[in-house]
């Protein structure tokens, strides 16, 4: 049983977790000493190490706890009936990139970092594991399978994140352009007409052309799958 002495422990080293993982987000994982750490929490250097080991111990404690409450953050939002689907998945994205974008940019600095690789393949076995069930927390109020909403998860989480990290609306558009027909399908929903994103310059468009604005990833996709067939 916890005492309260383990509770006002426990509770002082998340709010330094969340202190150092935002100021590590703000001016980046390199360019953030101890020091720095240290103020920002309000705090002396010693003091703050006698809630960690060292220094490697506060950046991954602090990852995997900061960006656990990212997913809690975004399960929050969930819909809760299959007619919220479509809202939720036109709305998430943008979400993530205002109020997480520099958090996931943190959590892949440090994730692909070699010092702390392992502790990223931890972190996303958590994810699984949570995801996984939250899917199944949706099952009945969506009326799918949970291995579909699971799948369905991961696609719309990746194409959030990419979006968060770079803002880059042609991934994004292509991504929920899919994700959407499969939804409208497994839900039974009338499939609205999706524009298709806009091709960025330079690449081949279905008429073998280079494409300098307004061709579309249909046009892009349509002409790489008839090149692959003349391999």
């Amino acid at each position: 049983m916890r005492t309260v002495n383990q509770e006002v422990h426990q509770k002082k080293k998340e709010e330094f977790m969340q202190k150092c993982f935002d100021c590590y987000a703000e001016y980046g994982l390199g360019n953030v000493g101890i020091q720095a750490l240290a103020n920002a929490c309000g705090t002396s250097k010693g003091y703050l190490y006698t809630y960690f080991d060292n220094l490697d111990h506060l950046i991954v404690e602090s990852t995997d706890f900061c960006m656990s409450k990212v997913e809690d953050d975004f399960m929050a939002k969930a819909p809760s009936k299959a007619e919220e689907v479509m809202k939720f998945v036109d709305e998430i994205p943008y979400w993530t990139a205002k109020m997480h974008g520099k958090k996931y940019r943190l959590m892949y600095q440090v994730y692909t970092n070699p010092k702390y690789i392992e502790y990223g393949k931890k972190f996303f076995e958590g994810v699984n594991r949570r995801y996984t069930e939250y899917a199944k927390l949706l099952e009945p109020k969506l009326g799918i399978p949970y291995q579909t909403i699971l799948s369905f998860t991961f696609i719309l989480i990746r194409a959030s994140v990419h979006y968060a990290m770079f803002e880059d609306e042609y991934y994004l558009a292509a991504q929920l352009t899919g994700l959407k027909a499969a939804l409208s399908a497994v839900l039974h929903l009338p499939i609205k007409s999706v524009s298709a994103p806009t091709a960025p310059a330079g690449d081949i468009t279905a008429n073998g052309t280079i494409a300098t604005s307004g061709a579309t990833a249909t046009d892009t996709a349509v002409n790489c799958t008839a090149a692959t067939e003349n391999i």
